[in-house]
C-alpha cells in the first residue's frame, strides 16, 4: 500500500482483531463497494473469503497527506453487501 500510514487505533485494532494486513491492502485496491461518509472519510468495504465471508471496513482519511487509515473492523451489519 503506497502513500498510506495507520493510526495508533487502527494498528492496535489489526492486532487485536487478528486482520492480516493484505486484506486491508486488497480492499482498499479492489473494494466490493465504497460508502463516501464525509468529505475527510471514505469506507472501503470487501467480502473476506478467508474469514467466513464477513465484510472487512477499512475507514480511510483521503486527504491527510498521506492518506489516513483510521480504522479496520469486521462490519457484523452487513450481511449481502452493499445496502441499496
Amino acid at each position: 500500500m503506497k502513500n498510506i500510514e495507520f493510526s495508533k487505533h487502527a494498528l492496535d485494532m489489526i492486532k487485536e482483531r487478528d486482520i492480516q494486513e493484505h486484506w486491508i491492502s486488497d480492499t482498499i485496491e479492489n473494494p466490493d463497494f465504497l460508502e463516501y461518509i464525509s468529505d475527510n472519510e471514505i469506507h472501503y468495504i470487501k467480502q473476506i473469503n478467508e474469514n467466513s465471508n464477513r465484510y472487512l471496513k477499512v475507514v480511510v482519511n483521503p486527504y491527510s497527506q498521506p492518506a489516513r487509515i483510521i480504522t479496520v473492523f469486521f462490519d457484523r451489519r452487513i450481511k449481502n453487501g452493499p445496502k441499496s
